[in-house]
């Protein structure tokens, strides 16, 4: 068990990362849209004092954008994700303990060492905005509820420029004493109004609750929470996650889509990115399930849903497999007519590709594609995504989501790598 438990958040992570390779965006207001452009899901600080509020549709408050400066993004998730596995990958010098929680998120297991945890948390940060850009704070204290609050504070104080460390602090009671008990993480709304209404208010009221009561009031998880506030750890660290039950990809589309071949390329392209992710988790696939939608705003009439899943008794790891039995799942349940808006593949019945049983027919040719979509994945790690692909996988078709203000990929593509003149 770790001593202490930090947690490091980049700070506005969606707005950083399109910051870092513009530097006319400093100090400047930044948005970045939902998917299909459609709402606001991340904010610069700037943008935060500029009055933007976070899940505003973007044509109520494109005019504030603008009067003030502003930047609009469209989300450009391939960016994003590769500067988050820049940061997890620099944060494995710094300790063997990581758990990464979230795309921006990860908590670190620290353990006893010469230097203060305050001086740990200073070289972590600068390391990782040196070397990725990106600005970070560092909550540490015993648990991970208190590292929470801690991260939290360390944004918000400006003394405290980005680390906190509230291990064993003296000043741990004032912060819980300043800390609104429904930004205790783990605490949402409806638990809030509850606590409040039974004149618990503070996160410092929430550690001093009676254990029973706070099982009665918020069930187990609550009394989990009230324990991790006094420094007992509950939530220890997930250094060794649980295997994959299933992945998903699904996308509402840019445009209606009426036509079948339309249909197929664009389930064709999620078909590909979920593949892509099963084997880079070593896994393989026995089911696949495939979903389609027109817009449940639709009139009655005009409304239709459907899925069908195909299973196999022989699981797979490569595309054109998958493909097929997708496509014959698509087939049985299109109906010409409606206007479809949204659809995904969630692959199941998961298992380990390395543990495969023997095919009785085809396993040479079988174990020949498995090497081809080896090497296409290593290609398109090493040139991006989509260098090669199965010609129907048209990652340009015209159900593509809106994302008009979308930057280039910089980290991913070589056609949209910065150029300096």
């Amino acid at each position: 068990m770790p001593q202490a438990i930090a947690l490091l958040d980049c700070n506005n992570f969606y707005a950083s990362c399109e910051r870092i390779f513009d530097a006319r965006l400093h100090k400047r207001p930044i948005v970045v849209l939902s998917n299909n452009d459609g709402c606001i899901i991340s904010r610069s600080d700037e943008a935060k004092e500029a009055g933007v509020p976070m899940g505003a549709k973007l044509f109520k408050v494109a005019g504030l954008i603008d009067e003030t400066g502003g930047e609009i993004f469209s989300s450009n998730y391939e960016l994003y994700g590769d500067m988050s596995a820049r940061v997890m990958e620099n944060l494995a010098e710094f300790t063997p303990e990581i758990e990464v929680y979230s795309i921006d998120e990860a908590f670190l297991g620290l353990g006893e060492s010469k230097k203060s945890f305050t001086a740990i948390g200073r070289e972590i940060q600068e390391a990782i905005e040196k070397r990725t850009g990106l600005p970070v704070s560092i909550g540490i204290a015993e648990t991970k509820t208190l590292a929470k609050l801690a991260n939290r504070l360390a944004r918000e104080s400006k003394k405290a420029k980005g680390v906190l460390d509230l291990f064993r602090s003296p000043y741990s009671e004032l912060a819980l004493k300043r800390t609104e008990v429904g930004k205790v993480w783990g605490i949402g709304p409806n638990y809030a109004r509850t606590l409040v209404e039974n004149k618990v208010k503070t996160a410092f009221d929430l550690r001093e609750m009676d254990l029973r009561r706070a099982r009665k009031l918020l069930s187990v998880v609550g009394a989990r929470i009230v324990m991790e506030l006094r420094g007992i750890q509950t939530l220890p660290l997930d250094l060794d996650p649980p295997p994959r039950r299933s992945i998903t990809c699904s996308r509402s589309f840019g445009q209606n889509v009426f036509e079948l071949k339309v249909l197929r390329e664009a389930v064709a392209v999620f078909l590909a990115q979920a593949a892509e992710k099963l084997r880079r988790h070593c896994l393989a696939a026995h089911s696949v399930t495939i979903f389609i939608s027109t817009n449940r705003f639709n009139a009655p009439s005009e409304f239709y849903s459907n899925a069908q899943t195909y299973s196999s008794a022989y699981p797979t790891d490569i595309n054109h497999e998958l493909q097929a039995w997708t496509f014959d799942s698509l087939d049985k349940i299109f109906q010409a007519g409606f206007a479809y808006h949204k659809t995904g593949i969630v692959l199941s019945g998961l298992v380990p590709a390395d543990k495969l049983t023997t095919r009785m027919f085809d396993e040479t040719k079988w174990q020949r594609f498995r090497s081809v979509m080896k090497a296409v994945d290593e290609i398109n790690r090493k040139f991006g995504r989509n260098t090669v692909r199965l010609a129907i996988a048209n990652p340009d078709g015209a159900w593509q989501g809106k994302c008009a203000y979308r930057s280039p990929r910089y980290t991913t593509r070589f056609d949209e790598v910065m150029r300096v003149q």
